[in-house]
């Protein structure tokens, strides 16, 4: 048989499948997979509600299976994309289907909110390795998932772009001998702002994030630094580290992605600049790297780099996520499903900025701790969390 070798540095074809393919990281995903044709093959895709897109995508990259929530969509789905050779399913139990596919070999969750857990745990015990962008995976099911993925011989390998840089930054060195994790912010849209100030924006102004291109939800949560208290919370499970080791430090440019202190004093950053579709490729290429196109940093028009300590008392998503991490249990679940709910209402003119962090606060509050919960138990504490904020706001 005349069998082709791969020469060095050669990279053998990846097949990966998406949950969320039509949202912001999905379509970038999908954007990688289209320049990286030799190297990545898309053989799965999940959405919600995009019908139209989720057809485009479909008839792009011909994969063996996708899925939507309602089945009424998927029955829709199906008529749309009858003349290809795809299987629709929907539901939570497409979901997983997506997920364990046999062919693929990596599972990108994109998708948003505590529905990405189960398809998560799914392709784990599977084998899959995961392209995590799903913040609340690790937020309240760390304690679940890291263990599990280690079980399993399991790669966990971060999307999100500060946590791909720590991830870089670590590459070669000895974890044990990390002294602090310095995790970098933005300080979003409204940087430098007073509580006062901040009690009249409008969802417009919320969502003018000032270097990333992301979806609304991600950049409501960037506004109120909720976003950084998830990524303070996934570091932690991530990478082994007690929250004390833990250190948020804006830089307003989004420059450097994060950084690593090691026992000696020596800092590792990863610098680069804000384009999401290079933590995206890096998840999906390791250990190897591929060439992306696009701007590269000029560090003589750059100048400077600056920082700034996060302003806690203006902007209490940070310290608020940091007290549900020190609580541990089931409060990371109760922070994030208070927060998901409050984003949600404001992004629909129901409430105001500030009153995001009244909810979460008020739900932290009201709750009684699980300290090792279930899926079972993350999902009901979600509802618990959402009957509550209906009830009073």
């Amino acid at each position: 048989m005349n069998r082709r070798v791969r020469t060095k540095g050669e990279q053998k074809m990846k097949k990966i499948a998406v949950l969320g393919s039509t949202g912001s990281i999905g379509t970038q995903t999908l954007e990688v997979a289209a320049a990286n044709p030799e190297k990545l093959r898309v053989v799965a895709l999940a959405a919600g509600r995009n019908l139209e897109l989720l057809e485009q995508q479909i008839r792009a990259f011909h994969p063996q299976a996708a899925a939507v929530w309602d089945e009424e969509d998927a029955a829709k789905l199906r008529t749309a994309v009858a003349d290809l050779d795809v299987k629709v399913y929907s539901g939570m139990e497409g979901l997983i289907e997506i997920s364990t596919l046999p062919e693929a070999e990596i599972l990108v969750t994109a998708i948003v909110g505590m529905i990405g857990i189960r398809p998560t745990i799914a392709a784990i015990q599977a084998g899959k390795d995961i392209a995590l962008a799903n913040k609340e995976t690790l937020v309240t099911a760390g304690h679940l998932i890291m263990p599990l993925a280690k079980e399993h011989g399991v790669k966990i390998l971060p999307v999100d772009s500060e946590h791909s840089a720590i991830f870089q930054s670590l590459n070669g060195e000895n974890p044990k001998q990390i002294a602090k994790i310095l995790l970098t912010a933005s300080g979003g849209p409204f940087r430098g702002k007073k509580r006062a100030e901040l009690a009249h924006v409008r969802v417009e102004d919320a969502l003018k994030h000032p270097n990333w291109s992301m979806g609304a939800k991600i950049t409501i949560d960037s506004a109120s630094l909720v976003n950084k208290g998830l990524e303070v919370m996934e570091a932690k499970w991530l990478f082994g580290v007690e929250l004390d080791q833990i250190q948020v430090v804006v830089q307003p440019t989004s420059v450097i992605h994060s950084m690593v202190e090691y026992v000696d004093g020596a800092v590792i950053a990863q610098l680069g600049t804000p384009d999401m579709k290079l933590p995206i490729q890096y998840a999906l290429f390791y250990p190897e790297r591929s060439y992306l196109a696009g701007a590269r940093l000029d560090f003589a028009k750059l100048g400077q780099i600056s920082f700034e300590e996060p302003d806690m008392e203006t902007f209490r998503g940070l310290p608020l996520a940091m007290q549900a991490a020190r609580i541990g249990g089931s409060m990371p679940t109760v922070f994030n499903a208070a927060n998901e709910r409050a984003v949600s209402k404001f992004l629909k003119g129901n409430i105001r900025f500030l009153d995001i962090y009244e909810i979460i606060a008020d739900c932290m509050n009201a709750h009684k701790k699980i300290e090792n919960p279930s899926v079972e138990e993350i999902l009901e504490t979600e509802s618990a969390v959402y009957e509550r904020i209906e009830s009073r706001w």
